[in-house]
């Protein structure tokens, strides 16, 4: 019971340089050409921002199928850069999202028995050991423990340690820190829709009407909103079985 699986998209800065091509590419949204220059730079903090336009760029083209090719070359880049340093934070935070993506479509069964989302959790808690205040460290957690009480029900939450209002205390911490965040607003909402969308329902307009409201331009922000918006209008004119249908297949 203790390989459950939380997904959240990280859009965490990276140490790689901001005046490189390849953050450019990554600004103007184009992801797959962000992450072939960046890996061409074979640095830890290049592969590690390579990763992150990996899955950037599944999040864009892909938001309900998961290739998992895609996942595993994003994976592949995460590890390169732990390979050059193994506590670079930005290839833990990577690995663990790419991780928590290739669980995805499994099963409850098959979840628990790959120890994806066990060893996705022990990365970003080892990143916050090391770094308490990385806002989206805590926002993975918060996902996670919403999914933890989402797939594991009482019995599965008590015996992992998972909680809503641990969940709720870490998505606080994650937008104190950095407030007009899209993607943190938007998948801590997504998250309780997909666990309960008429009990949570305060929170989540909550959020989304935050995620809607965050000021960055950038397309993946900007991707993060459109899908706020969507699972906003679902809340307002769908019956909650279909909102939480949107709410698991959406990432």
């Amino acid at each position: 019971m203790n390989r459950f699986v939380a997904f959240c998209l990280l859009c965490a800065p990276c140490a790689f340089a901001d005046t490189a091509p390849s953050h450019d590419a990554f600004l103007a949204g184009n992801f797959r050409e962000a992450a072939r220059l960046a890996q061409a730079e074979d640095t830890a903090d290049s592969l590690a921002f390579a990763a992150r336009s990996q899955l950037a760029a599944i999040v864009i083209s892909s938001p309900v199928r998961v290739p998992l090719t895609d996942v595993e070359q994003a994976e592949s880049l995460a590890r390169s850069a732990l390979d050059r340093e193994p506590d670079h934070i930005e290839g833990r935070l990577q690995l663990a999202i790419a991780l928590s993506l290739k669980a995805r479509p499994l099963s409850a069964r098959e979840a628990l028995r790959s120890g994806y989302g066990e060893t996705a959790r022990d990365l970003v808690l080892s990143v916050l050991s090391d770094d308490p205040d990385n806002p989206y460290s805590h926002s993975f957690l918060a996902v996670w423990h919403i999914e933890v009480v989402r797939r594991g029900g009482r019995f599965g939450a008590a015996l992992m340690g998972a909680s809503l209002a641990s969940a709720q205390d870490h998505y606080h911490h994650a937008i104190d820190i950095e407030p007009d965040d899209a993607a943190i607003h938007w998948q801590y909402a997504r998250a309780l829709a997909a666990l309960n969308p008429q009990r949570h329902s305060r929170d989540i307009r909550t959020a989304l009407d935050r995620a809607l409201a965050a000021q960055s331009d950038t397309s993946l922000e900007a991707t993060m909103r459109a899908r706020a918006g969507l699972l906003l209008e679902a809340l307002n004119q769908e019956p909650a079985t279909e909102v939480r249908r949107l709410a698991n297949t959406l990432l």
